[in-house]
């Protein structure tokens, strides 16, 4: 198949199609993750070569360096859970994050980012979590403590003491503003 540059005509439409994006953005993805180690990944990818970049440079990048949730983001969007990156990793992490992404994938997402202990439920603790990392550790323990009860007691359909992720995307489709914040600009 003739190639799109660095990709050949399946793999493009593929990418295209798992990744929420267009040709543009997707050639912009790419030239993004090559830039972080251009000694380590080829510009010819019609062969798909095996290359993971580190957390490190994952980290590193201006999209992610101040977000609070950086190393999360990455384990939860990596195959090895440990922040190291394929492209196929990196695009689907950029996938989700775009604005064009569906609410529903990006409740799916932020769930399993806001799910520290990998349970598949939103605890107590999760949030404690999440609420540190989103204030920054400013609050008290005892504000943290509140504020996740007033969480749970809001959105646990169930009562048992967790989020599902039936409940946090409920909790979700009453937040307004979580597509414009839920997401990376490239």
């Amino acid at each position: 198949m003739k190639g799109f540059g660095f990709f050949t005509s399946s793999n493009r439409l593929f990418f295209l199609i798992l990744s929420c994006t267009d040709n543009y953005r997707l050639c912009i993805l790419f030239y993004r993750y090559r830039d972080l180690a251009p000694q380590l990944v080829p510009l010819d990818y019609t062969h798909k070569p095996d290359v993971t970049l580190p957390y490190e440079l994952i980290g590193s990048m201006p999209e992610l360096k101040d977000n609070p949730f950086r190393q999360r983001i990455a384990e939860v969007f990596s195959e090895d859970g440990d922040g190291n990156m394929t492209l196929d990793n990196f695009l689907d992490m950029f996938s989700v994050l775009s604005e064009m992404a569906p609410r529903d994938l990006k409740a799916y997402y932020a769930f399993k980012i806001y799910d520290f202990n990998n349970d598949d439920y939103i605890c107590k603790s999760d949030l404690e979590k999440t609420v540190n990392k989103l204030t920054r550790n400013e609050l008290t323990p005892e504000e943290v403590s509140l504020v996740c009860e007033k969480v749970i007691y809001e959105a646990d359909a169930d009562n048992d003491g967790k989020l599902s992720l039936e409940d946090f995307q409920h909790m979700i489709i009453r937040a307004p503003d979580f597509l414009s914040t839920f997401h990376i600009r490239i």
